[in-house]
């Protein structure tokens, strides 16, 4: 699908909109690649988490290509600049509430990557199912980053 007919500017704008609505504070989430430009001391993990509140920013626009603010980082003005592509969450901080869309990781970059090679023909099946969880427990999700 192409940027032009994207429905994610227009869904990041309406849940930055809520947010600003109910009075709770935006933040967005965004997988940090080498065409973002925010500040790279405060990138973990390939990631960062911005508070794009009207009191946290300073000019901030959501076009439905990029999104572009000023904020202040230990005291320094610094100019923003993310592309729409790259934002994996916009939520409500305190709530969590919000949305989360699909980033597209570089290769090298995403996590739990491994070479895979092909079977030996005489190496024996792995015909082992995974183990099953103790009676009476409950399922569990867990965010993996």
């Amino acid at each position: 699908m192409s940027d032009q007919s994207s429905t994610k500017p227009y869904l990041v704008r309406a849940i930055y909109e809520w947010c600003t609505d109910h009075g709770y504070t935006p933040y967005v989430a965004v997988s940090v690649d080498d065409q973002t430009r925010v500040p790279r001391a405060h990138v973990r993990n390939g990631e960062i988490v911005l508070n794009i509140s009207g009191l946290a920013t300073h000019k901030l626009q959501i076009t439905n290509t990029e999104l572009t603010f000023t904020a202040r980082f230990s005291g320094v003005a610094e100019e923003l600049w993310v592309p729409i592509s790259q934002i994996a969450a916009i939520y409500a901080k305190e709530t969590g509430h919000g949305m989360a869309f699909d980033v597209p990781k570089p290769l090298a970059e995403a996590p739990g990557l491994r070479e895979v090679s092909a079977p030996q023909p005489d190496a024996p099946p792995d015909d082992d199912p995974p183990p099953s969880p103790p009676a009476g427990s409950r399922p569990a999700l867990r965010r993996v980053k």
